[in-house]
């Protein structure tokens, strides 16, 4: 019985959580990963180092936005299926919302020349927090060889040779197990 109270409050927390992560987060999934790891791997120790760099290449891979996977991925791993519905519901509720909202009010507002300038700034701050979250995975990932060259060759695949983002991950994900099994003779964890 204690266990179940202890699940429900984590339940509710983790709730609560994503519906204050999706509430104050502009720019959209990759803006909210420093703020969920803050919450998820910093504060609440929920999740550690390894299991969000596992939670942002999957929830990446996986169709969808990226903050309902990574919600849905830390919910489920904390708290079960319930878990995994009550983050994803916090984080959508305030998207929701809010869209419901502005799409009222925007046309009206959009032409004023301070909603205009907001934006501008909104944009600019959505920038600096994807270039955060990516200078910690970065920062995290594991120092190889092989993970040195899939980086290099999908920023240059990707930005110079406009491959699809899909097929680069498809490619990574078939060469990641490859070197795995094959390279390095290790069996993945399952």
């Amino acid at each position: 019985m204690d266990e179940q109270l202890k699940k429900k409050g984590k339940v509710q927390d983790l709730f609560l959580t994503f519906l204050r992560i999706g509430a104050f987060t502009f720019g959209g999934g990759y803006a909210m990963i420093p703020l969920i790891h803050r919450e998820m791997v910093d504060q609440k120790k929920w999740i550690t180092e390894d299991e969000m760099m596992d939670m942002v290449a999957i929830s990446e891979s996986t169709p969808g936005p990226i903050a309902i996977n990574a919600a849905t991925f830390v919910g489920a791993h904390v708290a079960g299926k319930k878990g995994a519905v009550a983050a994803t519901a916090g984080v959508c509720i305030p998207s929701f919302l809010i869209m419901l909202g502005l799409s009222y009010v925007l046309s009206a507002f959009e032409s004023l020349r301070i909603v205009q300038y907001a934006f501008i700034g909104i944009r600019a701050s959505v920038l600096v927090l994807i270039f955060f979250a990516w200078l910690g995975m970065l920062q995290q990932m594991k120092r190889s060889v092989i993970n040195w060259i899939l980086l290099i060759t999908t920023v240059v695949a990707v930005e110079f040779f406009s491959v699809n983002p899909v097929a680069v991950i498809l490619i990574s994900f078939f060469l990641g197990i490859v070197h795995t099994l094959i390279w390095s003779g290790k069996k993945v964890k399952k």
